[in-house]
């Protein structure tokens, strides 16, 4: 949806503007209630990018994806592009520009069990624990058709999966960079920052670990096994981190705290590099284009070895 920039009325903690365009097949009507996203594309068409649809086999079935990119293209550079939870693969588009521009192969995944993918189960979300196995298929899908230098783009959960991939010791060549766009770092102090936001004590969140990892419970909640939050703490892992890294961050982020992606560039200032935006979840691109493309691209070239 695209608003004027002209405001119409104001009024307590409101303002009014007019509706100018809409994304096909949506109408909103007077009084409707909405929320915002930072998701700007809805399609490659909308990016102005080039794509087909593709299906990777995964281990829970054919997923969905965009290859963008020219289909006679040689290049030995993919970017792998990994939504968050809850958003659409379409909110990564963003970033598929800028690899593009560049000459990049850029696949855009989707995996279990986020509306897009195949169905796993009770269709549960495990927080990233199994949905990297998905996003592993599509690195392997990248190698068989030649990559040879992939950079992983995960945005929020997809930091998660993207920060799995890159600690798996058969990847340690083909993986050049992550660039993490406000990054889960840590699932229990993303789950306390929740609940604060929400209004309720940060400690409430120490109330859902034992559902996430507690086999009777987990099972009572529909997952299909406990979640190893310890292995997806990577403030706690951070030696572990081995590919060169780039953090988009903002500073207003109220899902995934911005102290996290601080603390790790503190630990690992020989592979971070954080970038702060005045921003909120996933929105630093949206809150200066300019400044993400610029940065990205810059750092793109500087830390990914060129063919």
């Amino acid at each position: 949806m695209q608003l004027s920039a002209e405001v119409l009325d104001r009024g307590p903690r409101r303002l009014a503007r007019e509706v100018t365009a809409t994304a096909p097949g949506f109408t909103p009507s007077a009084d409707e209630p909405a929320s915002w996203s930072g998701i700007y594309f809805m399609t490659p068409v909308d990016a102005g990018l080039s794509a087909y649809d593709i299906a990777i086999p995964t281990p829970s079935g054919p997923a969905p994806a965009w290859r963008i990119g020219r289909s006679d293209s040689q290049s030995t550079r993919w970017a792998i592009h990994i939504h968050g939870l809850g958003s659409p693969r379409a909110g990564t588009l963003r970033g598929v520009q800028v690899t593009t521009e560049l000459g990049y192969t850029s696949l855009v995944v989707s995996y279990r069990n986020d509306s897009e993918g195949p169905r796993r189960g009770t269709g549960r979300s495990t927080l990233g624990a199994t949905e990297v196995d998905d996003v592993d298929a599509a690195i392997q899908y990248a190698i068989d058709q030649g990559a040879r230098r992939v950079v992983l783009f995960g945005w929020s959960m997809g930091a998660q999966v993207a920060l799995q991939l890159a600690a798996r010791p058969r990847y340690g060549r083909l993986i050049a960079g992550l660039v993490l766009e406000s990054p889960v770092l840590d699932w229990v102090a993303t789950i306390k920052a929740n609940c604060a936001r929400a209004g309720l004590p940060a400690a409430a969140g120490l109330l859902a670990i034992p559902w996430l990892t507690s086999p009777l419970l987990a099972r009572a909640i529909g997952l299909p096994g406990t979640i190893p939050l310890g292995d997806l703490d990577w403030i706690a892992r951070a030696q572990e981190l081995a590919a060169p890294t780039l953090i988009l961050h903002g500073t207003n982020d109220g899902s995934a705290p911005s102290a996290l992606s601080r603390e790790l560039a503190v630990l690992r200032p020989d592979l971070v590099q954080l970038e702060i935006f005045d921003s909120d979840h996933t929105m630093t691109w949206n809150s200066d284009r300019e400044r993400w493309r610029s940065t990205v691209a810059a750092w793109l070239t500087a830390k990914v070895t060129a063919d």
